[in-house]
């Protein structure tokens, strides 16, 4: 007579298990103490042995599901022993299309911050998820973006005070830079980091499989050549760095990208950096406080384009004053090696140059790393490569969403979390939007810049009638003690309800400050609403405050302009 095989309970707490693997096959001989199955839980992984001997003639649960303890699994019977007859399935109804794919299933296209986030949420929902992935989990955030560079900024930062604080009674009279030991601190933040998504991923019970996904038809994918499927499909391609077609750029050896930026064998004597935006910028500031001599060149007339205007050129006169040299409304003409570097022909507003570097910093802006997707085959509308998505994070197909840099909404990691939350949750019946305007963006310059809302140009671009408070931090007591009095805060709220529309903060800690004006905007908080808020003394976040006390002409530690 045929024995079940259950799912067992291995301590007091597990109330479920995963069928990781399966060692035998139905028809196999089995013999008591023999591997079985795998067991998988979010604390342990066991190899369950057969506790009788026969045949296994059935699998109920087959690998990759997750079933409660004492579920029967399999049944081990005897030699030519039939498994128990079972109820046929119903008839499809006349007219109705058979089910192709699983109920509940999610497929995620990379993981990356959009991709991973998009994944465990799903999970969370009861979904049965699959994540694909043809490089790192972490994407190009973790390990060569956002988290490598602010390892690298720290370092510079603590280099920085201590060669630099002579004024106040430091004296750093012998501060070397160990290199090799700064890029064995980045790659050990990156290790942790991408080890704890993939710790995360595993706790969440997700399929992870590596290789390229390509689209064979709608919600039909290719991985490696074997077909998958599922019932909804979230797209987190990501981003590549864009490389002009500038002559002898492709030829150079002292031409480099943001990734081969941070992994740099030593010091550079010199730096150019084209292109005037956020990454360029913290890049520069890193090499810039070891010595190196940077210069950047930006086409624009302005460095930051998305930021505020009055905010970004006091920032470019602080890094001007840090001996960074900067040319706007400038562009790069050509690209030629020459001895332990290259020479760059800019074209300047007063005429042309020539400028020698070390090292060129080619840092231009990103494109959607979608070529290989084979998009148009899912059915797909792309725009310059970007797949085109709503609100909802939902493409031109029923049931597949984007999300992230491949989208060209918003290209910030943070942005790219949100939109992974929205489009998981929208998959699973949900019904959230996605607004960028409510997405803060930030800059690690020094001091750090943050953004979130209308900047003053777009509010005079929307004709929107509009007040402004401004408190430079010359008048905060904790900007004064840490040495930073030439930045301010700024806020944009509605002429005649006070709402607030935009805040921008020139600031130490301008990073984690803009959260609260971030959640200001979210809950349509006005100026007497943040002003009424009590902040604590002695913070950089009381010169929010005072900054919408000015608004209104009533701040306390600057004169009110009449």
């Amino acid at each position: 007579m045929a024995k079940d095989v259950f799912m067992p309970k291995l301590g007091l707490t597990m109330t479920e298990g995963t069928v990781s693997a399966w060692h035998k096959k139905p028809g196999e001989p089995v013999r008591a103490g023999e591997p079985l199955f795998d067991v998988e839980t979010d604390k342990l992984t066991n190899t369950i042995e057969a506790f009788d001997s026969g045949v296994l003639i059935q699998i109920s649960v087959p690998a990759g599901e997750t079933v409660p303890c004492l579920t029967k699994l399999a049944l081990i019977g005897e030699p030519g022993e039939a498994p128990p007859e079972t109820a046929p399935p119903a008839a499809p109804a006349p007219g109705a299309k058979a089910e192709e794919t699983e109920h509940g299933s999610v497929l995620v296209i990379g993981g990356g911050p959009g991709g991973y986030v998009a994944a465990i949420r799903a999970a969370q929902l009861g979904a049965k998820v699959t994540l694909v992935e043809k490089a790192e989990l972490g994407g190009t955030c973790l390990n060569r973006g956002c988290m490598p560079t602010k390892a690298m900024l720290h370092c510079s930062e603590v280099y920085q005070a201590a060669v630099g604080s002579a004024d106040i009674g430091i004296i750093g009279a012998d501060v070397r830079v160990d290199w090799e030991k700064i890029q064995r601190f980045r790659a050990s933040v990156v290790a942790r980091l991408t080890g704890g998504v993939a710790a995360l991923v595993k706790m969440n019970r997700i399929r992870l499989v590596k290789g390229e996904a390509r689209f064979t038809g709608e919600k039909a994918l290719q991985v490696d050549g074997k077909e998958l499927r599922a019932e909804k499909i979230i797209i987190a391609a990501g981003s590549r760095p864009i490389l002009p077609d500038i002559p002898g750029m492709r030829q150079s050896q002292a031409c480099i990208d943001s990734t081969a930026c941070l992994s740099l064998d030593h010091i550079p004597e010199s730096l150019l950096v084209i292109g005037g935006g956020v990454i360029g910028l913290e890049l520069g500031s890193v090499y810039l406080r070891y010595g190196t001599k940077v210069t950047v060149v930006e086409a624009r007339d302005r460095l930051l384009p998305l930021m505020d205007g009055e905010l970004t050129a006091l920032a470019q006169a602080k890094l001007q004053g840090q001996s960074m040299e900067i040319l706007t409304g400038s562009r790069v003409l050509s690209v030629s090696d020459c001895g332990a570097g290259a020479t760059v022909r800019v074209a300047c507003p007063e005429g042309e140059r020539e400028i020698a570097a070390e090292k060129i910093l080619v840092s231009i802006g990103r494109a959607p790393d979608t070529a290989g997707l084979d998009a148009e085959k899912g059915g797909l509308r792309l725009k310059d490569g970007f797949i085109e998505a709503n609100d909802r994070m939902e493409t031109s197909v029923p049931g597949v969403y984007a999300v992230g840099d491949c989208t060209g909404k918003l290209m910030l990691a943070h942005a790219a979390m949100a939109m992974g939350e929205c489009a998981a949750e929208n998959a699973l019946g949900g019904d959230r939007r996605f607004d960028p305007e409510l997405s803060p963006s930030c800059a690690y310059i020094g001091p750090e810049f943050a953004s979130v809302g209308y900047t003053e140009e777009r509010a005079r671009e929307l004709g929107l009638e509009y007040r402004v408070g401004r408190f430079p931090t010359s008048g905060n007591g904790r900007s004064l003690v840490a040495g930073h009095t030439d930045g301010m805060i700024k806020i944009l709220a509605g002429a005649r309800f006070g709402e607030i529309l935009g805040v921008h903060i020139l600031a130490p800690g301008a990073t984690e400050l803009i959260q609260e004006a971030a959640l200001a905007i979210r809950l349509e908080a006005t100026l007497d609403e943040l002003a009424d808020t009590i902040h604590c003394h002695p913070t950089v976040a009381e010169a929010l405050r005072e900054c919408a006390l000015a608004a209104d002409g009533k701040a306390i530690h600057i004169p009110n302009r009449k």
